[in-house]
C-alpha cells in the first residue's frame, strides 16, 4: 500500500489530502501538523476550515485511508510520498524584508525528514514556493541523509478558495516539476499515477522543476494583473461616466482576453496574490531585472490605490467626516463562499475608517469576531505565520463591533459598506434596511452587486465602483 504524508493541516493540505484518499482508496493518506487545537478540530465535526463540499469528502475517508495526527515524524518515517504544505510567510525583518519568502517552516521540514526517514522518499513541494527552494531543500536533504535517496518535486496547487473542491475534482491541469534524470523522471511517474486515479493524463502537465515553481507566481501574478487593470478602468469609468460593467463585457467577449477575473472591486485578497507578486518582485530584483521587478509592483499599487480610493469616497461623500458615524460592513472574508481573511480588503477599508474615528458594526455569515478583532490590530504579514506564534489574545477595538445578522448591522448605521459579494447581500431588504437608517442613507458597493437604480428610487445615495456616479458624489469629489 502507497503511503502518503502531508505536513500541514491548512488550507491547501486539508483539502488536497482528503481529495486524494477519496479518489485512490488504495492509498494511506495522514495529515499531520504540530498544532494540535487544528488537528483536533480535523478530527471533529467541526473543521478548521469552511470550504463548500468539503465535510463530506473528509468524513467519508476518515478513519478508513485519511488520517489526521500530530505525530508527525511517525507518519514521515512511515510515508513513501511526502507533500509539504507549510506557510511559507513574506519576510517581516532581514534581507528581502517585505518582499523575500521566508522559509524558515520548510528548511525545518526538510531537516526534519532527513532525520527521521529510513527509506527513500519522494519529497513533494506543495506550499507555494520561490524558484529555486527545491534546490535548497535538496540541499539540506542530500547533506543530512545518511545514504537515504530523495527526489524532490514541485507540484503547485491552483485552488480558488470557495471552489477548491470542485477545483480538486476536475482541475484545468495538474503541473509536476522534477529533475530530468532517470530518478527524477521515475519519481515524477510516481506521482502521476497517484494524480491519474481521477485526472486524464493530457491534463497532467511536467516541466522541469524550475518551470514549475514559476509556473505558480507567474499565474497569480497573471491574474492579479487583471483585476488591478480593471481596477484601474474603474477609476477612469468613474471620472468619465463610463460603466465599468459594460467595458469589462465588452473587452471580455474579445476570445483572446476571455471573461474571468475582470470584476471590478474594492481589490484582491486571499493568501497568495500580494505574497507571490512580492516574491517575484524580490527574484527578479535579485537577478538583475529591476525593470521587471518595477512592472510587478504596479499591480500591488493599484490594488492598494483601490482600497484605499474606496476609503477616500465613503469619507468625502458623508460631508468629509465620519468620526462617530456608524458604519455597516457587510462582508469581511476576502471572497464569497470562504471564511478566509488573509489580505482581505476589508482589513485596510476598516482600518482606514478606524483612522477617521468611525464606529464599525462588522457582519460576516463565516468570519468569528475574534478573527475579526485579530485581523485589525495584527501586523501587516503576521497573518501567515502558523497560530501559535501570533498574537495570542489581540487587543480588541473598541469602535468595532461584530453581529451576526445583517439588519442588526445597518440599523442606525449612516452608510453600509459591502466588501464581500455574498448572495444573501444581494437578497436583502433594502426598503426596510433604509427605513433604520440615519439620513441620508450611504450605500458604498464594493463588489457591484446591488441594483444601483433601484437603491435610488428607496432613496439611498449609491456608489458602486466604476459606475456612473450620484450627481451627490458629483458634487463631494473624493480627495486622494
Amino acid at each position: 500500500m502507497v503511503k502518503i504524508c502531508c505536513i500541514g493541516a491548512g488550507y491547501v493540505g486539508g483539502p488536497t489530502m482528503a481529495v486524494i484518499a477519496l479518489k485512490c482508496p488504495s492509498i494511506e493518506v495522514a495529515v499531520v501538523d504540530i498544532s494540535i487545537p487544528r488537528i483536533n478540530a480535523w478530527n471533529s465535526d467541526q473543521l478548521p476550515i469552511y470550504e463548500p463540499g468539503l465535510d463530506g469528502v473528509v468524513k467519508q475517508c476518515r478513519g478508513k485511508n485519511l488520517f489526521f495526527s500530530t505525530d508527525v515524524e511517525k507518519h514521515v518515517r512511515e510515508a513513501d510520498i511526502v507533500f509539504v504544505s507549510v506557510n511559507t510567510p513574506t519576510k517581516t525583518r532581514g534581507l528581502g524584508a517585505g518582499k523575500a519568502a521566508d522559509l524558515t517552516y520548510w528548511e525545518s521540514a526538510a531537516r526534519m525528514i532527513a532525520d527521521v526517514s529510513k527509506s527513500d522518499k519522494i519529497v513533494v513541494e506543495k506550499s507555494t514556493v520561490p524558484v529555486k527552494t527545491a534546490e535548497a531543500i535538496e540541499k539540506i536533504l542530500t547533506h543530512n541523509s545518511k545514504g537515504i535517496k530523495f527526489q524532490i518535486l514541485s507540484n503547485p496547487e491552483f485552488l480558488a478558495e470557495g471552489t477548491a473542491i470542485q477545483d480538486l475534482f476536475n482541475p484545468d491541469r495538474v503541473l509536476i516539476g522534477g529533475r530530468e534524470t532517470p530518478e527524477g523522471n521515475k519519481a515524477v511517474q510516481a506521482l502521476k499515477n497517484v494524480y491519474a486515479h481521477w485526472v486524464p493524463e493530457e491534463r497532467i502537465l511536467t516541466t522541469n522543476l524550475w518551470s514549475a515553481e514559476l509556473s505558480k507566481l507567474a499565474a497569480n501574478a497573471f491574474l492579479a494583473q487583471r483585476i488591478s487593470s480593471v481596477n484601474a478602468m474603474s477609476a477612469l469609468c468613474e471620472a468619465t461616466g463610463a460603466d465599468v460593467t459594460q467595458v469589462s463585457y465588452a473587452v471580455g467577449k474579445d476570445t483572446r482576453i476571455g471573461p474571468k477575473f475582470l470584476n471590478a472591486s474594492v481589490g484582491f485578497g486571499g493568501s497568495c496574490f500580494q505574497k507571490d507578486i512580492l516574491n517575484l518582485v524580490y527574484i527578479c530584483e535579485c537577478n538583475g531585472l529591476p525593470e521587471v521587478a518595477e512592472y510587478w509592483k504596479q499591480v500591488i499599487k493599484i490594488n492598494d490605490y483601490q482600497k484605499n480610493r474606496f476609503v477616500n469616497r465613503v469619507v468625502s461623500s458623508m460631508f468629509n467626516t465620519v468620526s462617530n458615524k456608524k458604519i455597516a460592513i457587510l462582508g469581511f472574508a476576502f471572497k464569497k463562499d470562504t471564511g478566509d481573511t488573509r489580505e482581505t480588503p476589508a482589513i485596510d477599508v476598516c482600518k482606514g475608517l478606524l483612522g477617521d474615528k468611525a464606529q464599525l458594526s462588522i457582519y460576516d455569515p463565516q468570519v468569528t469576531e475574534d478573527q475579526i478583532q485579530r485581523d485589525l490590530t495584527m501586523n501587516k504579514f503576521d497573518w501567515d505565520h502558523p497560530l501559535h506564534l501570533q498574537p495570542m489574545s489581540p487587543t480588541t477595538v473598541k469602535q468595532v463591533t461584530c453581529v451576526w445578522d445583517a439588519y442588526k448591522a445597518t440599523k442606525d448605521a449612516h452608510g453600509i459598506c459591502i466588501l464581500t459579494e455574498w448572495d444573501e447581500f444581494k437578497n436583502l431588504d433594502f426598503k426596510r434596511i433604509y427605513d433604520n437608517m440615519q439620513k441620508p442613507a450611504f450605500v458604498f458597493d464594493g463588489r457591484n452587486i446591488v441594483n444601483v437604480d433601484q437603491l435610488r428610487e428607496i432613496g439611498f445615495i449609491v456608489y458602486s465602483i466604476g459606475k456612473p456616479l450620484d450627481p451627490w458624489l458629483k458634487d463631494m469629489p473624493a480627495v486622494a
